[in-house]
């Protein structure tokens, strides 16, 4: 990869890292419940799930969630409902008892499981890095190795995106301290949770 080609890949791969979607919503209510280095910790599934996805991309078998209708809507409709799921226990979520489980261990890898599996469950993210990624590779040069190091660059930028939620999330976290304001916060997360879960519904292959 030549320098002009970083330059370019850099901001644009850092702007998508860093909108907003389920996994940084996820950095940022993880943070106000449980903590800023929980909520980084557990970011470790969501880049295990799109290191995954980077992988399936390279390999060119993403393509077949292009000519797969069924197994396309079959992802889609499964994450979505994951979606709802997490947001219904956001929205019952009890803060006194989120505040005595903070530092349990299981508490920490059923939290990367959720980061892992609300990455896993959007078939978008695969055609992203299908469409997004290649752009940046020059086909007069060996595919694999910058298809690597693309990917590579992708997972720094990302894990910089959830400590950069997670952090945003701590600073919430002082804002409702209270059980009345985590509750409030909780159920605003609900809501958009099940906002992003309705998109993921509409969204189509192509």
């Amino acid at each position: 990869m030549d320098l002009a080609t970083f330059t370019l890949f850099l901001p644009a791969c850092f702007a998508l890292n860093m909108a907003p979607g389920p996994n940084n919503l996820l950095s940022v209510s993880n943070a106000t419940r449980y903590g800023y280095r929980t909520s980084c910790l557990a970011g470790v599934g969501r880049l295990l799930a799109f290191a995954g996805m980077i992988a399936l991309a390279s390999a060119g078998l993403a393509v077949v969630l292009q000519t797969s209708e069924w197994l396309f809507y079959g992802i889609k409709i499964l994450g979505a409902a994951y979606l709802f799921y997490l947001a219904y226990q956001l929205w019952k979520a009890n803060p006194q008892a989120e505040t005595q489980a903070r530092t349990a261990e299981a508490g920490l890898l059923a939290l990367a499981r959720q980061e892992f599996l609300v990455a896993a469950g959007n078939p978008k993210a695969i055609l992203i890095f299908t469409a997004f990624l290649p752009q940046f590779v020059d086909p007069a040069q060996p595919v694999t190795p910058q298809f690597a190091l693309l990917g590579l660059l992708f997972l720094v930028l990302e894990w910089i995106a959830i400590a950069a939620y997670a952090y945003m999330g701590l600073h919430m976290r002082r804002w409702f301290a209270r059980p009345q304001g985590k509750r409030m916060f909780n159920r605003c997360c609900a809501g958009l949770l099940s906002a992003a879960a309705t998109v993921l519904l509409m969204a189509r292959r192509a």
